[in-house]
């Protein structure tokens, strides 16, 4: 089992940048495909970023492609999102999950779910 423990996230600029930390607990972080997900008021969870089950390679949706990088530290069973040149439609709610198997895009490949944290961006 693996749980997730967020930090980061609040108010910026547009053009700004924030970051988000995601440490996990359990003895099998490394078998897990770790990603980041957003919520926007009135609109489904979306998917931002992820990592391979490998690990090796990074996938980010179009809108993020070039601002946000997502990075992984096994070491320190942590996962995190860089984002730089923020838009007021980054705006929402992000949430770092973890799957075994399944696409990585997809919310219902996640079994594991941090809590929440609010990125709000102010035009």
């Amino acid at each position: 089992q693996v749980q997730l423990v967020k930090s980061g996230g609040g108010l910026v600029q547009a053009g700004g940048s924030l970051r988000l930390s995601c440490a996990a607990s359990g003895r099998t972080f490394s078998s897990y495909g770790l990603g980041w997900f957003r919520q926007a008021p009135g609109k489904e969870r979306e998917f931002v970023a992820a990592f391979s089950r490998s690990g090796d390679t990074p996938y980010y949706t179009d809108s993020v492609k070039g601002r946000f990088t997502i990075s992984r530290d096994n070491a320190k069973k942590m996962v995190n999102l860089q984002m730089n040149n923020l838009e007021p439609d980054d705006t929402a709610v992000y949430y770092c999950a973890a799957r075994t198997v399944g696409l990585l895009t997809s919310v219902s490949a996640y079994i594991y779910w941090g809590q929440g944290s609010q990125v709000t961006v102010s035009s």
